[in-house]
């Protein structure tokens, strides 16, 4: 089964930074768009920024505008999320998933894009 594999949850106080990142398990993804989501928990999955394969496009949460910054290094097939400025409010489950069709749009998931090669996630939790 393809799948995604993320990595770089862990527990920080309020203010601080994390980098999380998400890679393909036996394929690649550089031709494909990638988005970040994450789960409250009780909830569902929840958009978080995405890029397009080429990186020309990104979109971002407001929840998270101005604090985190989606990037992708297309050499080592790895695509990041810089998180800064964390609050309590960030506390959940992160997950990247792929679109085929390299589909990257304000609604970051909402619209029926990334509906390909989810990860299980990787937690993040911040407290004092």
């Amino acid at each position: 089964q393809l799948a995604l594999v993320e990595f770089g949850g862990d527990s920080v106080q309020p203010g601080g930074s994390l980098r999380l990142s998400c890679a393909p398990a036996g394929f690649t993804v550089v031709k494909y768009a990638i988005g970040w989501f994450r789960q409250f928990p009780g909830k569902g999955n929840e958009g978080v920024a995405c890029i397009t394969s080429d990186g020309s496009i990104t979109n971002y949460d407001a929840s998270v505008k101005g604090r985190f910054t989606i990037s992708r290094d297309n050499a080592k097939d790895t695509t990041f999320l810089q998180m800064t400025r964390l609050a309590a409010d960030d506390t959940a489950t992160y997950r990247c998933a792929a679109d085929l069709l390299d589909r990257c749009t304000p609604a970051i998931g909402s619209d029926l894009t990334f509906r390909d090669y989810w990860g299980r996630g990787t937690q993040v939790t911040v407290s004092s």
